[in-house]
């Protein structure tokens, strides 16, 4: 690789650097904007806003943890993506490594059928999924959402995993096997510490779906006590009430999580993308 950078001439290289930088602001300007404003006066905000705030100001966030339901919202929404996120890990693990490892009929099937699940567009399964909800009683709960968000996460978790497991030899368990260990502790000792960053890959990518969320919320969650915190932001934009900067300072809350998330994880996240696209 560093040879091949080294090859091109001066020109290519300024253009990927140029490109690189473009379609990096590109990306990340809008969430810029949505932290500035968040900490801009009413009136620079809305009448005469500057690409750098001239004051700041904290208004907003209290008036928005003080006089709104955000707090329970965000307390709703971190239930959900917790909970979406523990049960899609160990569903997705066991479904993975039991078609990688076990004789099962139609195995190639179950993969490609799991894969077709997670195209389907989340408003195309929320109304089925509600009026089986609301059959056993379980409509307006934050179960019924996070049993939603297993019909998207689910899917893509066994698929990333079982490119995973599919491509690890199994002499590594066989040897792990042969010093004592049983199928469920070379399991433990030996796939799991390897497959890290598929793990961490699944994860954050269920917790991204999950906490952002709004179709399913929107459907599902009919009480105000039970809304998360895209379904309680959207409520703050009314027809005479327009509240942005509320809004903006929710959805700078909202993103926090995901920022510190990837911060935290970017390494394993990168070795995951990696090694599935390879693996896959």
């Amino acid at each position: 690789m560093t040879a091949q950078s080294g090859s091109r001439p001066l020109p290519a290289r300024i253009a990927i650097y140029v490109a690189a930088l473009i379609l990096a602001v590109y990306s990340a300007f809008p969430i810029y904007w949505m932290v500035a404003s968040s900490l801009r006066p009413t009136q620079e905000m809305l009448v005469d806003p500057t690409l750098l705030p001239r004051s700041l100001t904290l208004d907003y966030y209290y008036s928005l943890l003080s006089q709104t339901d955000y707090p329970r919202q965000f307390l709703n929404s971190l239930i959900v993506a917790l909970t979406t996120v523990a049960l899609t890990m160990v569903l997705s693990i066991m479904i993975a490594y039991g078609v990688t490892r076990q004789r099962i009929r139609g195995k190639q099937m179950i993969i490609a059928g799991m894969l077709y699940a997670y195209m389907f567009p989340p408003l195309l399964l929320a109304i089925p999924l509600y009026a089986m909800f609301t059959s056993v009683g379980l409509d307006g709960t934050l179960l019924s959402l996070v049993i939603s968000h297993l019909t998207i996460t689910m899917p893509l978790g066994v698929w990333f995993l079982w490119g995973f497991f599919k491509t690890m030899p199994f002499e590594l368990e066989e040897a792990a096997m042969v010093d004592g260990c049983t199928r469920l502790g070379a399991f433990l000792r030996v796939v799991l510490p390897l497959s890290v960053p598929g793990l961490v890959t699944v994860a954050i990518f269920a917790f991204l779906l999950s906490w952002t969320d709004y179709t399913f919320a929107l459907v599902m969650i009919t009480s105000d006590a039970n809304k998360t915190v895209p379904l309680g932001l959207a409520s703050m934009i009314g027809a005479f009430d327009l509240r942005w900067g509320d809004v903006m300072a929710g959805s700078t809350l909202i993103a926090m999580p995901l920022f510190a998330a990837f911060v935290m994880l970017s390494r394993y996240f990168v070795q995951g993308l990696t090694a599935g696209a390879v693996k896959g």
